[in-house]
């Protein structure tokens, strides 16, 4: 890794800094009651979750439906989704950072990176008015540079668009940019970009093995980031 000379590092933040598997949980459920749909199981969440919070709230709702009988097909999910929707930011912006917890390694890492010299942007799917509070409350937003959420381009990761745009905020050129995530959706935007990629193996990556994902390295812990670029 050190051969690639690195001029910055965008890293996710949902499985990747921060275990927000509760905050989820707990603000989609409380919405989904408000609408008298059953409250999903946590590993539904935790497989829906990554591609934004549209797609996670539309993915539970579908299967919300079904299991209750309703025919969770696209007309009876969009006619629930804005209601939904208005709901769960109500909820999440009332719990967000409650129910989670940063991860092991993480803050000595980016202590790390930042010894280090390289600049920082935080780039994920999360609506970015859930991403600055979240990164603030948890003592992650000094470390950064730039931040950006799942509503602050155009398109989402899997698309390089994110990575593209955070590369250009950060004046770093693609191939020497290192992303920094915890699932399958984060490799194929950093492919497509033609940045390098790094998977972190405690996250979410949709219920399926990270190592069966391609990457530059798998790590148990952020802390072995230092070391990696080092090395």
């Amino acid at each position: 890794m050190k051969s690639l000379q690195l001029q910055a590092v965008m890293i996710d933040l949902d499985g990747t800094m921060v275990d927000t598997i509760g905050d989820f949980e707990v603000a989609l459920n409380r919405a989904l009651t408000d609408l008298q749909v059953p409250p999903a199981s946590r590993a539904l969440i935790e497989r829906s979750i990554g591609k934004g919070s549209e797609h996670l709230i539309r993915t539970v709702l579908a299967h919300q439906l079904a299991q209750a009988g309703v025919p969770g097909d696209a007309r009876e999910v969009e006619a629930l989704f804005n209601p939904v929707w208005t709901r769960y930011e109500h909820h999440y912006l009332d719990i967000n950072g409650e129910f989670s917890e940063v991860f092991p390694g993480v803050m000595e890492g980016l202590a790390q990176l930042k010894a280090m010299g390289l600049p920082l942007a935080c780039l994920t799917n999360k609506p970015l008015s859930f991403t600055r509070p979240l990164m603030a409350a948890k003592g992650l937003a000094p470390y950064f540079a730039k931040v950006f959420g799942g509503d602050s381009f155009e398109r989402k990761k899997p698309d390089p668009l994110p990575l593209l745009k955070t590369c250009e905020a950060l004046q770093s050129s693609p191939a020497r940019t290192l992303m920094v995530g915890d699932s399958s959706n984060d490799a194929q935007a950093a492919n497509a970009a033609g940045c390098p990629v790094v998977l972190m193996t405690y996250g979410y990556n949709h219920g399926e093995p990270i190592r069966n994902t391609p990457a530059r390295a798998w790590l148990d812990s952020m802390t072995q980031l230092g070391d990696l670029l080092q090395g």
